[in-house]
């Protein structure tokens, strides 16, 4: 299970499998901002489609305060590259120094979060297949992070991943080591890294501990996670600021390999969303709040459901699988109320669909669709 991978394309086939109230003026507002002028007699849409230029795919991946995104695209050599697109469109692309770009070798740069202050981290894969955490400023100027005791054979899932960051400038990110085993670790504003692994987890190949990859970690300090057991189940924990960290199980999580309770990510309030396995391998959604009370959700008829990041009001974005194998964005309100989120240009069949990843704190959400032929990304914006 792990985190929830963002979708893998093979391009000679099919689709893989997935690796506040708002008033309307402020609506209008965001339109006219984005260069939306929409005649009177024209139907408006909220979705907007981002593709960059040249790309075969482009897959956003957050969205700050501000309404920039980020987020990794695919060139025609197979080879990924970063993107910054300003709330005003327009589109900058990327590259971490050092990244890979062998043609079919998917290596380059991934970014994963941005923060208010514009600040980008995530990962890239060099030349030499080894992965490596990257921290970009806005005036493009980047720091590589290299976990003590990673791995340096990317292609086999060894590396270090830098997953969030607050607006104090901490960084959480996980690390695979040799043997395979995953490995928390928190690093500070000054790059000393700390690393995190809780009692219980394993430590064989596919065992550790782990975090919530772009919003794991809040602005207090705290982040979330999840640990697999000897046995290979899931557990989900959070790890407070002075150290504490609290294990949790969704009730009715099964206890058998690749079941239990993994998270997806952490608000400023502490609360916490993300996907629990049953005995039946059937996935679920959930949001604990703050307090450790815990509410299951499901999209009625749908065969998996999932949620993704929770934003500071409390509302949840994630996903529901239904019955035909198409993706669908959910949008869970505060109160449980849960709308499916669906790009109008998103493909109808078995793999295709919406994908939703990021939600900021007006409510504006990006991610991205795939139709029949490749994967583009969207910015859906707020609702009245």
């Amino acid at each position: 299970m792990k985190t929830r991978e963002r979708v893998q394309l093979d391009f000679t086939s099919s689709f893989g499998n997935v690796r506040g109230s708002t008033v309307w003026a402020a609506l209008c507002l965001a339109a006219c901002m984005l260069g939306l002028g929409v005649p009177a007699t024209a139907q408006w849409s909220p979705f907007v489609t981002i593709d960059v230029t040249g790309a075969v795919a482009t897959i956003p991946e957050s969205i700050n305060a501000a309404g920039a995104i980020t987020g990794n695209w695919l060139d025609g050599n197979l080879v990924e590259h970063g993107f910054l697109r300003t709330p005003d469109g327009h589109i900058t692309t990327f590259d971490a120094p050092g990244a890979g770009d062998a043609s079919g070798s998917y290596e380059g740069t991934v970014p994963y979060m941005i923060d208010s202050a514009g600040v980008i981290v995530g990962y890239y894969e060099d030349a030499s297949q080894a992965c490596h955490g990257f921290l970009r400023a806005p005036n493009n100027t980047f720091t590589t992070i290299d976990a003590p005791g990673a791995g340096a054979n990317c292609a086999e899932g060894e590396g270090t991943w830098a997953g969030s960051i607050n607006p104090f400038g901490e960084i959480n990110g996980y690390l695979v080591d040799s043997t395979l085993v995953y490995h928390a670790f928190l690093r500070s504003p000054n790059g000393r890294i700390t690393e995190i692994n809780v009692k219980g987890a394993g430590d064989a190949a596919g065992q550790g501990t782990f975090v919530a990859i772009d919003t794991g970690l809040n602005a207090a300090g705290t982040s979330a996670g999840a640990y697999i057991d000897s046995s290979t189940v899931y557990h989900g924990y959070v790890l407070a600021a002075d150290g504490t960290i609290t294990k949790f199980n969704v009730w009715g999580a099964g206890t058998g390999a690749d079941e239990g309770t993994n998270t997806s990510g952490i608000n400023s309030s502490g609360a916490i969303t993300g996907l629990w396995v049953d005995a039946e391998g059937v996935e679920h959604g959930y949001a604990r709040a703050a307090d450790g009370a815990i509410s299951k959700f499901d999209y009625p008829g749908a065969q998996a459901t999932w949620g993704t990041m929770i934003n500071d009001t409390g509302w949840i974005i994630g996903n529901y699988i239904d019955t035909n194998g198409v993706y669908h964005g959910l949008l869970r309100a505060p109160e449980g109320a849960l709308i499916p989120i669906d790009d109008p240009s998103a493909g109808t069949a078995s793999g295709q669909g919406t994908v939703p990843l990021n939600i900021n704190g007006s409510g504006a959400i990006t991610g991205y669709y795939c139709d029949a032929v490749t994967c583009h990304g969207f910015l859906r914006l707020p609702l009245p």
